[in-house]
């Protein structure tokens, strides 16, 4: 089984094109108001196969690391994808405070108007079939979610140092026009683990699964064709 976890304010919709082109697959369909990674690691784990490939976008690919940190005998392959692992910056408290703030002064539609248009290649943000719906699965969760979500970011473990001891085929993928999740900081992610493929998807940006689906399922497709020699292992 192929397992997708979501990222921020997402759930089983930013796969869509995914689910649709990979039958055996599950994406999670969000983790509720659960406050931690490590928490939604489990919660994923607990409704996963014994053995899976992984696929984790933004927040996601956090929760992914977590998933191999708690059971990598499980894991088959692994994908990351529009994510980081550098540690709590100086200023990020700061501005995910402020963005928590707009929901709380002015509405979760507010928040999520704010939050999402940078997250969205600028040619993407002004197709209705794309955007409209994209929108719509992020203002179907609530501030509670938002709220959560954001501590569990802010509360995260240090993960660096986990991408070296990742031995099942690994693909790190992301957008050229993700300013949220960079290429610079894809290729410092892959250059950690070892053999790792890395796929830069020309024009998207941060919402990668939905706003370049055929470009994301033929990296997808090459990285189970990889022959997987064994269970990560710590």
């Amino acid at each position: 089984m192929l397992l997708f976890l979501p990222g921020l304010i997402c759930d089983a919709r930013i796969y869509a094109p995914q689910l649709a082109a990979f039958p055996d697959s599950l994406a999670i369909d969000g983790y509720g108001e659960v406050s931690s990674l490590e928490g939604m690691a489990r919660a994923a784990l607990a409704q996963a196969p014994e053995s899976f490939d992984l696929f984790g976008h933004s927040m996601g690919g956090r929760v992914a690391l977590e998933v191999f940190r708690i059971a990598p005998e499980r894991v088959r392959r692994l994908a990351l994808s529009s994510t980081g692992v550098h540690p709590l910056g100086k200023d990020e408290p700061a501005k995910r405070e402020a963005l928590k703030a707009i929901g709380h002064e002015r509405g979760f539609e507010a928040l999520v108007d704010a939050w999402l248009p940078p997250m969205v290649a600028a040619a993407n943000r002004t197709n209705p079939a794309l955007y409209g719906p994209m929108r719509q699965m992020c203002l179907d969760q609530s501030q509670a979610i938002f709220d959560a979500q954001i501590a569990a970011l802010l509360g995260r473990r240090e993960q660096a140092s986990l991408l070296g001891q990742i031995a099942c085929p690994a693909l790190v993928i992301t957008g050229e026009l993700d300013a949220w999740s960079p290429p610079a900081q894809h290729r410092e992610i892959a250059a950690a683990i070892p053999d790792s493929r890395l796929v830069i998807v020309e024009g998207a940006g941060h919402m990668l699964p939905l706003e370049a689906p055929a470009a994301v399922n033929e990296a997808i497709a090459d990285w189970l064709a990889q022959e997987a020699s064994g269970p990560a292992r710590l």
